[in-house]
């Protein structure tokens, strides 16, 4: 197979292009590193067509790799002919290429295998010649009459040939084919009740029927959900006739005696050996591409909830609400150093509020806190009012958010939070945890397993390796496109970095520890275990704000640190001007030159050039500051005071296949169903709204009984 075409077709793109992804790949170079700081290589490629490339590459490969092997068994069975080997030649997919290795394969114990034991498969043979002049099958069964083999009269040995017939007409790859593309366009999906009388979640998919074409991946993994629980039995239904009709006009030939056999054989072999066949692969094809739509909506959301603008450079408290047990209070520093810890009491009696209220308040004085961060679990509602309340008596600036508490727990509990506060309760780690989520999301969220953080639908059920490859690259490219700070980040963030694996971050973090903080890029050289491949890979995504030379703080990989300081020359500049800010006109200079002149006089590619230019008129840039920051707020409504038509700022907590769930400030997200997103028809709401995002909504109603709240984001018509 010719890797490149197939691939420059599938993405549209130039043979040039694939044919250098597949040789950068092939060097061991990493996807962040590639998109980075190859552009000139493969045109300027994102990171996630790359990633999708690379993944796409692999199933070819793989798909190669069967088709060889698949041949190799053919052929060592002496079985292989210019018609087998053509067939595997075309075959474009795993099935097509198992489809025609069926009739070789070494097959268990089956009807048609104990009846060529009895010796009757001359007798099939014969009878699927359907010879116009041939005598009638069950007159050539007489022939076959064998009391030692256990053929004891002519209709047992017309059965036994039957069966023969049956399997050879299964194993045709052609049929299965067909059969597999008019299931495809003209079946349903269909599910009922298996337990009629009781109520579920899945009710509405107690008498459920969608054409196969038609159908939403939520739907296909809702109905699996209900089959496994046991509330559903489901399948695909085909109309009979249409898949009998394939059979038919391909074996059965109506001029012959052993016409009617034959169709009775391939009625045989539709019902009990094809078509459940293709049903389950039609049922597996419809899973695993829900599987895919579902992580990849997994994987937008979770990109968009770790590039949330980091609330910088303030005192954060973390409140981790809870009944009985208490709110556990964590205060941090603009760094994520841990200030102080503590308990209160905010849902018991009036004594223990008034003395949550005098800690609470105390800490701030003490402190300086600016801005406090609420999880959003159990209690939550309660610790927003007290929030609130302690808020307007102080008559400070504080602000608070209510985040997502999503997997925190799994964090406090992880041996990464052991070793990182070993003196520390579980439930204070986790104040501390969602304190720090408000100040960088990125850095604390990627010490929690992606799965954990709760921004998909159905992640449970997909399947792990397939999720964490496709979330861990989610992961890997948030960290890259951001930059990591050397001297400070975890050793979780650092293993994030392209290039470095867990043993490399954890002496990079050793070697900090016992040299001091790092002085420069090149004293990365100097780690064990991070050889010159490794610091190729990662060294323009770590950053040294405190090393002499600036474009440390900088993306500007090492290798064309010559050409950024050609560059400030032929414009009249030096690196002094760099850190004065002394820049501003450094863009309209290059234009005077012309991008490609100034390119060639540098040696670089226009790409290289222009992230140079972008990178030193803003050394130490976060991409994350371009976006609009989050919503914070002083006061709390309850969904007792939502009002339909009420207008409201909320942000956008989730986006899944049928809507979106925005907090708006009442504790309980409400939903924004696809059709209210906005006037015009669009296929996934993630084509409009991204986690994270603040949007204007107003309510349509309110369920107080099932703690339901419906919002549209169309404005209101204006009476006339």
């Amino acid at each position: 197979m010719d890797f490149t075409a197939v691939l420059a077709d599938q993405f549209h793109l130039k043979t040039w292009q694939i044919e250098k992804v597949i040789e950068l790949i092939d060097e061991g170079n990493t996807i962040p590193f590639i998109a980075r700081y190859r552009k000139e290589a493969h045109g300027s490629l994102d990171d996630q067509t790359l990633r999708e490339i690379a993944e796409r590459l692999e199933y070819l490969r793989g798909l190669e790799k069967r088709r060889q092997e698949v041949a190799d068994l053919i052929t060592a069975a002496d079985c292989m002919t210019d018609e087998v080997a053509a067939a595997l030649a075309n075959a474009a997919t795993l099935s097509e290429i198992e489809d025609i290795y069926r009739p070789f394969r070494p097959k268990r114990k089956t009807r048609a295998s104990v009846a060529k034991q009895k010796g009757l498969e001359p007798l099939a043979l014969e009878i699927y010649k359907q010879e116009p002049k041939a005598a009638y099958p069950i007159d050539m069964a007489q022939a076959y009459v064998n009391s030692e083999l256990g053929v004891e009269t002519p209709e047992d040995a017309l059965a036994g040939a039957k069966d023969i017939i049956a399997e050879m007409i299964s194993d045709d790859a052609g049929i299965r084919k067909r059969l597999r593309v008019v299931t495809l366009a003209q079946g349903e999906l269909v599910s009922k009740a298996a337990k009629p009388d009781e109520d579920s979640v899945y009710a509405q998919y107690y008498d459920f029927r969608q054409p196969i074409r038609q159908l939403q991946g939520h739907r296909v993994l809702a109905v699996d959900r209900g089959e496994r629980e046991g509330f559903l039995k489901a399948g695909i239904v085909l109309d009979p006739s249409r898949g009998l009709n394939i059979i038919y006009t391909t074996c059965v030939k109506e001029n012959s005696p052993c016409a009617e056999a034959v169709r009775e054989a391939g009625e045989d072999a539709y019902s009990r050996l094809i078509f459940p066949a293709i049903e389950r692969e039609i049922r597996g094809k419809l899973t695993e591409d829900a599987d895919e739509a579902a992580i990849k909506v997994f994987s937008v959301n979770l990109r968009q909830l770790l590039m949330q603008p980091p609330v910088k450079g303030r005192v954060a408290m973390g409140l981790d609400p809870g009944y009985r047990t208490g709110c556990k209070v964590a205060v941090v520093d603009p760094t994520g150093r841990v200030l102080d810890t503590g308990v209160i009491y905010p849902t018991h009696s009036k004594v223990k509020v008034e003395e949550a209220k005098k800690f609470v308040s105390g800490q701030i004085q003490k402190h300086g806190v600016e801005v406090i961060a609420i999880g959003n679990g159990t209690a939550s509602k309660e610790t927003e009012l007290f929030a609130a309340e302690v808020i307007r008596e102080m008559h400070t600036g504080v602000s608070y958010m209510v985040v997502s508490e999503a997997g925190a727990s799994v964090y406090s509990a992880s041996k990464l939070a052991a070793q990182e506060f070993p003196d520390f309760d579980v439930t204070l780690r986790s104040a501390v945890s969602i304190a720090r989520r408000l100040q960088d999301p990125l850095a604390e969220l990627v010490k929690i397993d992606p799965k954990a953080i709760g921004v998909g639908q159905y992640q449970h059920d997909m399947p792990p390796k397939r999720l964490n490859e496709a979330l861990s690259g989610v992961v890997e490219d948030c960290v890259n496109t951001v930059g990591v700070d050397l001297n400070t980040a975890s050793p979780s963030l650092l293993e994030k970095v392209a290039g470095v694996s867990a043993t490399v971050s954890k002496n990079i973090v050793k070697y900090r520890e016992e040299n001091g903080a790092f002085k420069s890029r090149t004293e990365l050289k100097k780690v064990p275990k991070l050889g010159p491949k490794a610091f190729e890979q990662c060294a323009g995504f770590l950053r040294v704000s405190e090393s002499d030379n600036v474009l440390d703080n900088t993306a500007v990989h090492p290798e064309s640190y010559a050409a950024a300081k050609a560059l400030l020359k032929l414009c009249d500049y030096d690196m002094k001007d760099i850190r004065a800010g002394k820049l501003d006109g450094l863009r309209e200079k290059v234009q005077e030159i012309g991008e490609e002149a100034a390119a060639r006089e540098l040696g670089v590619g226009v790409p290289t050039l222009q992230d140079i230019v972008t990178e030193l008129l803003r050394p130490g840039r976060d991409p994350r500051d371009e976006l609009p920051p989050p919503l914070l707020r002083t006061d709390v409504l309850g969904m007792e005071d939502l009002k339909a038509g009420m207008e409201l700022m909320g942000t956008v907590r989730n986006v899944i296949d049928f809507g979106a769930f925005i907090d708006i400030g009442v504790h309980q997200d409400g939903l924004v169903h696809i059709s209210q997103v906005c006037s015009r028809y669009i296929k996934h709401p993630s084509e409009v709204l991204k986690v994270g995002d603040i949007v204007k909504v107003w309510v349509l109603s309110v369920d107080m009984a099932k703690k339901r709240i419906s919002l549209t984001m169309l404005p209101p018509k204006e009476e006339s």
